[in-house]
């Protein structure tokens, strides 16, 4: 399939991404026999490219590009506001478009991932690996563990909770921690006192705009499941390198003991289980922890701020190599939809102004540019992890590529230990699907009442009024985006070894 090439000036008509070249000094020399209005003429032009280069540097440091180590040369985007017509579904632009979503399409490798050896995994957060232990606690189903109180935690354990500093709520929960602390602490013949600590026995790792909000909800009617006190702490991926924002870039890492502190009130009901002799508080040995950061799957932006990529322009770990290494039987919960439909409803969420149908458009167009760049000089997996180009696209067309991020989970898990649901499904058929998830999860099953009233919930995080209104996106978008995906909604299919993930009845 022929590809777009940068030096075919008959392609100028479609938005390019093009390589600005320096001018070399010793070309200045000849300039003193050249008449004085080329010479006008030429430092006009010159100074001119100089204030158009600062431009865009100045607004891409804006966006924090700047900050991001690039793992591949990202060339200069021209502006496209002054390039591309407002509506890239004429037939010239459409085609162009269309030729440069085929380049992408023929470039696809779905090579492999080389794993990092464990010890490098524990080497590179040591405080972490020394404060979970590598077993747990038996006859409870939650991953808990006993910790010795020292001194200062006696005195009061969340006073330097940064969860608590940035969330009224979780300081709210903290309140009532503090006062029940001294209560659910075990003491030992030897008159030391131990909390008892857990983590997740499952996470909701993703995706956004793919309904884990809802489900999340919905799994909180069940008795025997207990989640963080915030849906998305988000400390896997951004909060425990100091990410709170990433245009803000590194600021105070959360340690592993905030985000422990998330799990208190779930360990005190078990803790109840453990202490208690009555059947209710034997059933509390049965209650699971978890925790639903739609982020997990896919964001390991945080490796280009702390370390140089590779030369192949890939992180040198993955957040599933912390949680599998930490917690090898960790449950794991995948939320997916139609690719083509997440990404615009993740424009409509995310984007508060100037929102169109035509303005979507241009944001695919530009994006698919910026990839198809990339795959030219990178592998699919370094593009998709890229936080430059992630940064650069307007649109996340990379949060898509379900087979690329699913795969790099399965070198981990064991494909038993991820439950994949498909969105359309989990609408059409919620009552169904919820009982897969409470299978899989190996909780008991919920009496009528309760059932009924999980699945007459209404459904949580949709799609405000005033987005509506802007209707579907237009049909070329829509063709064009189906067609960038196809490969990957096809890969994803033969790993799931289910045809509905190629999403062609959609």
């Amino acid at each position: 399939m022929p590809c777009l090439d940068d030096g075919d000036n008959s392609r100028r008509g479609l938005p390019s991404v093009l390589e600005l070249r320096r001018v070399p000094l010793w070309s200045l020399g000849p300039l003193r026999s050249v008449r004085k209005v080329k010479v006008i003429s030429f430092l006009l032009g010159l100074t001119l490219t100089f204030l158009i280069m600062a431009s865009y540097i100045l607004t891409w440091d804006k966006k924090g590009l700047m900050m991001s180590l690039s793992p591949f040369h990202l060339r200069t985007i021209v502006n496209p506001s002054s390039t591309l017509p407002h509506n890239l579904s004429s037939t010239k632009d459409y085609a162009n478009i269309k030729l440069l979503v085929k380049c992408i399409t023929s470039k696809l490798e779905f090579s492999p991932r080389k794993l990092p050896l464990l010890k490098d995994v524990v080497n590179t957060d040591s405080h972490l690996f020394s404060v979970i232990p590598r077993q747990f606690l038996p006859n409870i189903k939650s991953p808990c563990w006993y910790e010795e109180l020292s001194g200062k935690t006696k005195v009061d354990p969340y006073s330097k909770n940064l969860y608590a500093v940035r969330s009224k709520s979780f300081r709210t929960v903290c309140d009532y921690l503090r006062k029940h602390f001294q209560e659910h602490l075990y003491h030992s013949d030897d008159n030391k006192q131990y909390r008892l600590r857990c983590l997740p026995y499952f996470y909701i790792i993703g995706q956004p705009k793919c309904g884990t909000t809802d489900l999340f909800h919905r799994l909180l009617l069940h008795p025997e499941v207990k989640f963080t006190t915030m849906k998305e702490p988000h400390w896997w991926t951004r909060k425990r390198f100091g990410i709170i924002h990433l245009k803000d870039g590194l600021l105070e890492r959360f340690p592993v003991e905030d985000y422990l502190d998330l799990f208190e009130l779930a360990a005190y009901h078990i803790q109840e289980g453990i202490l208690g002799n009555t059947s209710v508080d034997h059933s509390q040995r049965h209650i699971i922890t978890g925790e639903a950061s739609a982020s997990t799957m896919w964001d390991n932006q945080a490796w280009s701020y702390l370390y140089n990529y590779r030369a192949d322009g890939e992180p040198p770990f993955l957040a599933q190599d912390f949680i599998h290494a930490v917690q090898p039987n960790a449950k794991i919960i995948v939320m997916l939809r139609d690719p083509v439909e997440r990404l615009y409803s993740d424009y409509l969420y995310f984007n508060m102004a100037n929102k169109s149908v035509e303005d979507f458009d241009l944001r695919v167009s530009e994006s698919l540019q910026l990839f198809e760049a990339c795959l030219a000089e990178n592998s699919v997996r370094s593009c998709v992890y890229n936080t430059s180009l992630s940064n650069a696209m307007t649109v996340r067309l990379n949060l898509g590529l379900y087979s690329v991020f699913l795969l790099d989970w399965l070198t981990v898990f064991h494909r038993d230990q991820i439950l994949v649901l498909q969105l359309e499904d989990y609408a059409a058929n919620l009552r169904l699907t919820i009982r897969k998830v409470f299978d899989f999860l190996n909780v008991g099953p919920l009496s009528e009442q309760t059932e009924t009233a999980l699945t007459k919930r209404p459904m949580s995080n949709t799609r405000r009024a005033a987005d509506r209104s802007l209707g579907p996106m237009l049909p070329s978008t829509r063709d064009l985006l189906r067609e960038f995906h196809q490969p990957f909604n096809h890969k994803l299919a033969t790993i799931l070894d289910n045809k509905v993930f190629h999403w062609t009845e959609t």
